[in-house]
């Protein structure tokens, strides 16, 4: 069997790109490094964080993103457990309501209940 290495990215719908960009970028700090033009107007965008390992890409998709709110497709790695507290602090130095930490399977440290502007849920989890 060939192996996988891992993601190369994810993608999630939104309902307004402006509106999301402005959040990944300002919440997540998250830097768009591709946007895809489609009919002459922005459709989609491919963002990643500044090492360039981790990529998440977002589509205009207002009917999914719908449909998706309240579920949480992603947990996005930090890499030890004072990372995940060192993002709650941030998230509440930015006003960004969320769930707290919580303990996580195998005993890691999950950052939940972080929505979007569509209301997905976005998790950041160290084991």
């Amino acid at each position: 069997m060939p192996d996988l290495s891992g993601f190369h990215h994810v993608k999630l719908p939104v309902s307004d790109l402006t509106r999301s960009r402005e959040w990944y970028t300002s919440v997540l700090g998250l830097r768009v490094e591709i946007e895809f033009v489609e009919d002459g107007s922005v459709q989609g965008l491919a963002l990643a964080d500044a090492s360039g390992r981790l990529r998440l890409a977002l589509r205009l998709d207002p009917v999914r993103a719908k449909a998706l709110a309240g579920f949480d497709p992603v947990a996005l790695e930090v890499p030890e457990r004072a990372d995940v507290e060192a993002w709650r602090h941030r998230l509440d130095d930015l006003g960004q309501p969320h769930g707290g930490i919580v303990t996580g399977h195998k005993g890691g440290s999950v950052l939940v209940g972080l929505h979007d502007p569509d209301g997905i849920e976005i998790r950041l989890y160290a084991d």
